[in-house]
């Protein structure tokens, strides 16, 4: 598929083309920008080994350091975590759709990129609308780093990503100007409590008082 870009900048106005030719760019394991609730994330089949391995060489990023996954619902999450813990699914309840990525215990079967060293992935569902019809329509987890090399500031806008990636991925979607100014709220999940890895939109102060004391650890 040559390179291209999409036309429109909501959702609303997305033609069925527009988000078909995103669709098919992912299923033929090609990486596209798109936005997210947040930033414009870097997208590809997060289930596809070769996939998931060009978003990080787009990235520059440490292999180590795995890469959060958008889900579209409760079964495609099963298909990538082992275990919600009881905190978890407070939290699910309470904040998904939107900026909170969960760490969760993965399966053995997903791509190795995708996990921390302890066996776990980072996901979320997302309230971006144009994510929500891309990852409906791909029918599989979609990678969702943000769209930036490592160590540069993360895109906002369509000619941000551009300017980084630029001929490099297969399709930029636009979805306006973002405004989020630290992307999402990372959290470890454990059975009864939870460790924060990166406060973003979600303050740690919001998710104690949710919790109840004692329930976040430092």
């Amino acid at each position: 598929m040559s390179k291209t870009e999409t036309a429109s900048s909501k959702a609303p106005n997305k033609t069925a083309e527009d988000l078909s030719a995103a669709v098919q760019a992912l299923k033929g394991g090609g990486v596209i920008v798109f936005p997210t609730e947040t930033l414009y994330g870097l997208g590809a089949d997060a289930l596809n080994d070769a996939a998931v391995e060009k978003v990080f060489q787009l990235k520059g990023r440490d292999p180590r350091n795995p890469i959060p996954v958008l889900v579209a619902d409760q079964e495609m999450l099963h298909a990538l975590v082992a275990k919600v813990p009881t905190t978890a699914q407070k939290l699910m309840e309470r904040y998904w759709p939107g900026p909170l990525t969960l760490v969760l215990p993965g399966r053995k079967n997903i791509p190795k990129p995708l996990c921390n060293p302890t066996g776990r992935v980072g996901v979320r569902i997302s309230s971006q609308p144009i994510a929500t019809l891309l990852v409906n329509g791909l029918g599989r987890p979609l990678t969702a780093t943000s769209a930036n090399p490592s160590g540069k500031e993360p895109a906002r806008t369509l000619q941000e990503a551009k300017t980084y990636f630029a001929h490099r991925v297969e399709l930029f979607v636009d979805g306006g100007t973002l405004t989020s100014k630290s992307g999402s709220t990372v959290v470890e999940a454990m059975e009864d409590r939870i460790k924060i890895i990166r406060e973003g939109e979600i303050s740690g102060c919001e998710l104690r008082q949710f919790l109840g004391q004692g329930k976040v650890v430092d």
